[in-house]
């Protein structure tokens, strides 16, 4: 069973940027690389930190944690660098016209 959550609108997030959204209990950092969004935990599995306020690494469609500097696949959302060794979750984004929504587990 999944629910679906509107985050924003596509023009509130600029290419490059990430931001983090609250969406039925779950804490997202949406992150938009040119015309694709992307969703994954915004806690770094490290030390718990905002990953929506790290670097977006769009070349390498990764977000890297501003703490300690550990870098996480926005497609997979496995850590591409240490500290982490532990994945954050990831979440399907969905656009529908001006909608930016993401599918969340129940």
């Amino acid at each position: 069973m999944t629910s679906r959550e509107r985050l924003c609108a596509v023009g509130d997030l600029g290419s490059g940027e990430a931001r983090c959204f609250e969406a039925a209990g779950h804490r997202i950092a949406l992150v938009r690389v040119n015309d694709d969004f992307y969703a994954v935990g915004d806690r770094c599995s490290h030390a718990n930190f905002s990953l929506s306020e790290g670097e977006v690494l769009g070349d390498d469609l990764e977000i890297e944690c501003w703490k300690h500097g550990s870098a996480f696949s926005l497609t997979t959302g496995e850590p591409q660098s240490f500290p982490a060794t532990k994945p954050v979750p990831v979440y399907e984004v969905q656009v529908e016209g001006d909608d930016v929504t993401v599918v969340i587990p129940q």
